[in-house]
């Protein structure tokens, strides 16, 4: 078994789920645990610099090895996994030479099909890992964080290929949208960087939404249902009516591309008090301000319609569309479409449904893309990855340090 997945495959066998209800970071014990093993891991290779903090934050610094100035670049992945699935006792299977047809998750009764996702019919040949259909694999970002360190392992191997600092940083809780509160940019040291942190082979990716979180809540009021009559105000019956003003063909399910939403992602419900929580996105800023506007006019006319009981609006801003960053700085996406090429990589500039510690880090001083790491369907069960993806995102990651050396 190749070094990159070993690798992978122990790091899948730490539990890193996020926890969206602790304040803490990282959020979750297993993290930490997973970022003294990287740490311990790192400083046996011989990097320099290897610090982890008391919040989860682990960096560290393979040294320039020209005599000439080549800006300090950086690679970047996280290490918890998504809440949306368990990501404890995670049993992968590996399928070697896939020729085609249905995938069987272990023994879980789940499938992974063609049909459901077409992407199986372009990779036939392929060395395909999955889960066993009880859990999510932990490709996202793990991938990242495997594919980060062997590529930094073959530039050590191979001191004769040129680069400069090749600075590295592995974050806690970025499912949850904190991973880059106290990421220290200073410290880190890059120029620029990148998140090895995106899909199937090629993706370059240097836009993402603009994104808020809208938080509904209606008040009603609590009586025994046996005397209720004229005095019970049951709120789920309001937020009932706020659900259906919302544009049913603006969700997720009806939307792809350029594309926003309103997404309603959760819900507590109970007769005195219902909380709603939607996530809205849109590649615009000022179509975002649209959809937060929108939400206020209909929060407006339930109220104005309601005899009884009430509903509020809370609007929070998540993170921005780091395309307004990115831009100014066109050569780090240049070199890493370059660095793709030379790889024979088709690049595929799209852009991203949702965020990365990237979108944040840009908008700290950090111009940061976002590149491929060769997984599908992250955040759940039937998540996988090519072994064959994962070793074309080394090899870009080693000529993007290639070619920086190179300008």
């Amino acid at each position: 078994m190749n070094q990159l997945v070993e690798r992978f495959l122990r790091y899948v066998s730490f539990d890193t789920k996020s926890d969206p209800s602790n304040k803490l970071c990282p959020s979750s014990p297993g993290q930490m645990t997973f970022a003294q093993a990287l740490k311990q891991e790192m400083l046996e290779m011989g990097l320099k610099e290897v610090s982890l903090d008391n919040n989860g934050y682990l960096m560290a610094k393979l040294p320039s090895n020209v005599t000439y100035d080549v800006p300090a670049i950086g690679f970047v992945a996280h290490m918890d996994t998504a809440p949306d699935a368990s990501g404890k006792n995670v049993k992968p299977q590996l399928i070697k030479n896939y020729q085609g047809g249905g995938i069987a998750l272990g023994d879980s009764g789940e499938q992974l099909t063609p049909a459901q996702y077409p992407d199986l019919t372009s990779l036939h040949g392929h060395d395909i890992i999955t889960t066993d259909g009880t859990t999510l694999l932990g490709a996202d970002n793990k991938a990242g964080i495997a594919e980060i360190l062997t590529a930094v392992a073959y530039l050590t191997e191979y001191p004769e290929i040129p680069h400069g600092d090749i600075c590295i940083g592995f974050t806690p809780d970025e499912e949850i949208g904190r991973g880059a509160d106290l990421f220290d940019v200073e410290k880190f040291g890059a120029k620029w960087a990148y998140t090895i942190d995106g899909g199937p082979v090629g993706e370059l990716e240097y836009e993402n939404f603009n994104a808020a979180r809208a938080d509904v809540i209606a008040h009603g009021v609590n009586v025994h249902p046996g005397t209720a009559k004229n005095k019970m105000i049951n709120s789920m019956n309001i937020a009932a009516q706020f659900q259906l003003m919302m544009p049913s063909h603006e969700t997720p399910e009806c939307t792809e591309g350029y594309e926003g939403f309103y997404h309603l992602g959760g819900a507590e419900m109970s007769v005195a008090k219902s909380h709603l929580v939607y996530i809205l996105r849109d590649f615009e800023r000022e179509g975002l301000e649209k959809r937060k506007a929108f939400m206020q006019q209909k929060v407006d006319e339930l109220n104005a319609q309601l005899e009884r009981g009430s509903v509020e609006l809370q609007l929070t801003d998540n993170y921005y569309n780091m395309k307004e960053m990115v831009e100014p700085h066109f050569h780090v996406i240049e070199i890493a479409k370059r660095a793709m090429q030379q790889c024979d990589v088709e690049p595929m500039i799209k852009p991203i449904r949702g965020g990365t510690d990237g979108a944040r880090l840009s908008f700290m001083g950090l111009p940061c893309p976002n590149i491929f790491t060769g997984g599908y369907n992250f955040h759940g069960i039937h998540e996988f990855i090519t072994v064959q993806g994962m070793e074309k995102a080394v090899e870009v990651i080693v000529k993007i340090a290639q070619e920086t050396a190179a300008e």
